[in-house]
């Protein structure tokens, strides 16, 4: 199945540029193009584009505007800034982007982005019915109440905590659960000497890491023991669970 890819941006020579060389490489497929952030939102929330290639400026409106609508929606979407402004890359690495290029850009620069994207790997999702959680006090456990049921979360079995679709979903060794509770409501909840937020999208627990490896340009993706979901860590965070265990 190809991968995705969306492109946004006001110049529809930029478009058409990209669009030829996304299309140049195997794997990849083209499934839209906008040039405003109101109908690139639509656009997005239609195809769910694994890529999404934007300019940082849009008209009178800003790119990293829409890129943190897009993060909110689905994390792991690889934003790539192609734009002609090299000042605006600091503000960008706070909205995680996959890569930056600066206009104008050759042909191989996207290319090798291109690359390094095929080269990762999506993980299946897992959803579960919408629940609200608290903690139990004593239990070491946090209650996950649904309309009509009820289920107790071990908290030493929870491996990751990450924001899916508007929801929280918690995955355990073994089970998933999904809440209306916010990232930062769960993470108040949990000991944060064994659980970090590695990214604005990801609570781990630090325990459960097998490995951590680059993922684009100042990002970095962990994989667990238990699980075959994955996370993201952002470069500072990558330092700081680094000094833990020096």
């Amino acid at each position: 199945m190809s991968i995705k890819v969306v492109l946004i941006d006001d110049e529809s020579g930029i478009r058409k540029l990209l669009r030829k060389i996304v299309e140049n490489n195997e794997g990849f497929e083209v499934v839209g193009e906008s040039d405003n952030l109101t109908d690139a939102v639509t656009l997005f929330n239609k195809t769910r584009a694994e890529v999404v290639f934007l300019d940082i400026e849009l008209g009178n409106i800003s790119g990293l505007e829409l890129a943190k609508i897009i993060a909110d929606l689905e994390p792991k979407t690889k934003i790539i800034f192609a734009t002609a402004h090299s000042e605006y890359m600091p503000d960008a690495f706070e909205v995680y982007a996959f890569d930056y290029i600066v206009k104008p850009f050759h042909v191989e620069r996207v290319n090798h982005t291109l690359d390094r994207i095929k080269a990762l790997s999506d993980p299946k999702k897992n959803e579960d019915m919408d629940k609200i959680v608290r903690y139990e006090r004593g239990l070491d456990r946090l209650l996950v109440k649904g309309k009509e049921s009820m289920s107790f979360v071990d908290i030493q079995e929870i491996v990751l905590v990450q924001r899916e679709n508007n929801s929280t979903v918690i995955y355990t060794k073994k089970d998933t659960f999904t809440t209306s509770a916010s990232l930062g409501d769960i993470e108040n909840k949990l000991n944060s000497e064994q659980f970090m937020r590695s990214h604005k999208s990801y609570l781990i627990n630090v325990s459960q890491i097998k490995k951590i490896e680059p993922y684009g340009r100042w990002t970095y993706i962990i994989t667990f023991k238990d699980i075959h979901q994955d996370a993201l860590m952002t470069a500072e965070k990558y330092e700081e669970i680094k000094k833990r265990f020096l």
